[in-house]
């Protein structure tokens, strides 16, 4: 009796290697690249950030300078406008172009800072909540409901009535405004995830409280808060540029787009290109957030994979 031959030929074409899993990082791009829209929406946010970094070498003007001889200039392809002021200046003299650019620069760092708050705040009671549970959990959610209960904006123009008006207590009265949102997404994961088997064997191996809250429970929430954060950003953008508009957010002659708005607001009809560009400017960039938050729902959640 011959022995069976186990080993694997190259000539042999019935045998052949298992491919390797690919890296779930490699899968999520691959999967978010399918969606053109979210990956277009990438593109301009790139394009956005670019622009905002590089606003001090591109912009042809500082933001606060004014040109008293070119006072509601129009953009250089109308008659009377000038390549000196590409978009037009606004009814100071102030370039246009040179504004929004450094306006964006304020709106991503608005963002980031706002999205950071929030999130590091939210996910600290979520995981509290959710893992102590009992009346910890009870007065945390009944605090957050409370917050919820009131219209966003509202809240925002309350906490910044009671700061005071300017662009810190504006980021910080968003941050506050977002909070609720995180922590009842934290508290959802952290109660779906808390009795699976890997977390009742590292509690039976002696894992501590913060170390399974913080290192075995959290990474495995972090594709729901990965997407709210990418949402919650365009919504930060937005809202700041609603308190600007209100004057309880950046104060002139800071280039802030939503103060831009509420400066042009009485020339609507007279020079419309310096409410047009500051309102595309923020158009353009909430969107292109949303398109690629929801692009990266997709690509994080399994069952909404195609």
């Amino acid at each position: 009796m011959t022995q069976a031959n186990t080993h694997t030929s190259p000539d042999n074409p019935t045998t052949s290697e298992v491919p390797a899993a690919p890296h779930p990082l490699r899968e999520v791009w691959s999967d978010f690249c399918e969606n053109r829209a979210a990956l277009a929406g990438l593109i301009i946010i790139a394009i956005i950030i670019t622009l905002a970094l590089l606003a001090s070498v591109i912009a042809p003007h500082t933001p606060i300078e004014q040109f008293r001889d070119h006072v509601l200039q129009p953009p250089f392809w109308q008659e009377g406008g000038s390549l000196r002021f590409p978009l037009g200046t606004d009814d100071v003299g102030r370039d246009v172009l040179s504004r929004i650019l450094f306006g964006a620069r304020l709106s991503m760092m608005i963002g980031v800072i706002v999205v950071t708050l929030s999130l590091v705040l939210g996910v600290l009671l979520g995981l509290i909540a959710g893992y102590v549970r009992g009346w910890v959990d009870t007065t945390i959610m009944r605090l957050m409901d409370i917050m919820l209960s009131i219209p966003s904006l509202l809240l925002a123009v309350v906490v910044v009535a009671v700061l005071g008006p300017g662009l810190f207590n504006a980021m910080l009265a968003i941050a506050i405004v977002y909070l609720p949102h995180y922590v009842r997404l934290t508290r959802g994961s952290v109660i779906t995830e808390r009795n699976r088997d890997y977390v009742v064997a590292s509690r039976l191996a002696g894992a501590s409280p913060l170390r399974l809250m913080f290192v075995v429970i959290l990474p495995n929430c972090l594709a729901p808060l990965i997407v709210q954060a990418t949402l919650s950003f365009s919504n930060a953008v937005l809202d700041a540029a609603a308190l600007g508009f209100l004057g309880l957010g950046a104060q002139p002659p800071t280039p802030e787009w939503g103060s831009m708005l509420a400066n042009a607001r009485q020339y609507v009809l007279d020079a419309w290109w310096v409410v047009t560009f500051p309102g595309l400017a923020i158009l353009i960039t909430v969107l292109a957030f949303n398109i690629m938050g929801d692009g990266l729902r997709d690509a994080l959640d399994p069952r909404l994979k195609r």
